[in-house]
């Protein structure tokens, strides 16, 4: 799968652009503040249909406009595709121009994987960072996972109101049964497919870590959850009621859901070094990327905003030689060179390609 052509009209700090890329990869170099960002920003937009950056949707409209619009013309192994997102007071998404009601209908059309500084975080901050990573990898392979998560996200708040209203108003404690057994049926499929995906990275990522560093360490990944065993998650429900009614929300469930990476048996987010985290980060998005060839048979759109001058030399061709076939879009301040014939650079400057 690949982009061949991006149109961006009042999108952050561009007027109007229109971008043809390369099958192979593109590289987006310039200055900072130039809007390199913004064009891997619009990219991810069109693919799972949100921002990576911002949840306020006004702020991608272009200052002193009032709507943008980003489209793109793509080619999978199958067929040819286009999407475009209108943002203005609202939000319209077309598929091959025909206006789809759910974002659900969006996802799985184009699949990307991104790669920005911030993923840093997935290991050094806290655990909504790492359930994140998984919603996103999920969602653009499993469209109805999205839709449960959701479902589980506004019984959790239902529930949360219900404890502050015992708590303030001494209303039924019974009534909870309704919504903790909706959270145990949307927390058990949730989980079921968290753990799917960990297992699927698991068998990837420690061969794909070794190849990194040269054979020298040996990464392993864990999933943690309550609802995997529906008997257990609705016992730690009740036993933990009274708390949840003290501090008037839900203590434990899916939403606290969390996995670690070891390296070499050593936990990366408490001991691990800086390189160490960089190289797990690395490995944990070369194993999505895999993930995802498996599941649509094709690889899916590497987006690496700002990533590769993180890298030395050599973890930099070690790099590459993971992600053949792929169309791989960088950004980067500086230009430099990389030793493959299939090759586009764009110079961006103040919103527009020189």
């Amino acid at each position: 799968m690949w982009i061949k052509k991006l149109k961006l009209n009042n999108f952050r700090n561009y007027q109007f652009q229109e971008i043809d890329f390369c099958k192979n990869i593109n590289i987006i170099y310039g200055e900072n503040a130039q809007g390199k960002t913004n064009i891997i920003e619009s990219i991810f937009l069109s693919s799972v249909g949100k921002s990576f950056r911002t949840n306020k949707e006004k702020e991608l409209i272009k200052f002193n406009e009032n709507f943008c619009n980003v489209e793109i013309d793509y080619e999978k192994s199958d067929r040819d595709g286009n999407i475009k997102i209108d943002i203005s007071n609202k939000k319209n998404i077309f598929i091959n121009k025909i206006k789809i009601k759910k974002l659900s209908e969006l996802l799985g059309n184009i699949h990307t994987v991104i790669f920005t500084p911030d993923d840093i975080n997935i290991l050094k901050g806290g655990p909504e960072n790492r359930r994140k990573f998984l919603n996103i990898m999920i969602s653009q392979l499993r469209p109805k996972y999205m839709h449960i998560l959701s479902l589980y996200s506004k019984t959790l708040e239902e529930r949360n109101n219900y404890l502050k209203k015992i708590k303030q108003e001494n209303a039924s404690e019974e009534l909870l049964e309704i919504w903790d057994e909706q959270l145990i049926s949307y927390g058990k499929i949730i989980s079921e497919y968290r753990k799917e995906f960990i297992d699927r990275i698991k068998n990837k990522i420690k061969i794909i870590h070794k190849n990194i560093t040269g054979e020298k360490e040996e990464l392993k990944i864990k999933y943690l959850t309550d609802c995997l065993d529906e008997i257990n998650y609705r016992d730690l429900l009740k036993q933990r009621r009274k708390l949840d009614i003290i501090k008037g929300y839900t203590t434990r469930g899916i939403h606290r859901d969390d996995f670690q990476i070891f390296i070499n048996d050593i936990l990366v987010n408490v001991y691990g070094s800086q390189g160490q985290h960089r190289t797990a980060i690395l490995s944990l998005k070369i194993s999505e990327l895999q993930v995802v060839n498996d599941e649509i048979g094709e690889n899916p759109i590497l987006l690496l905003d700002d990533f590769m001058s993180e890298l030395d030399e050599n973890r930099r061709s070690n790099f590459i030689e993971n992600i053949k076939d792929t169309q791989v879009i960088i950004t980067c301040t500086d230009k430099f060179e990389i030793n493959n014939e299939n090759v586009k650079y764009f110079n961006i400057k103040d919103g527009k390609i020189e």
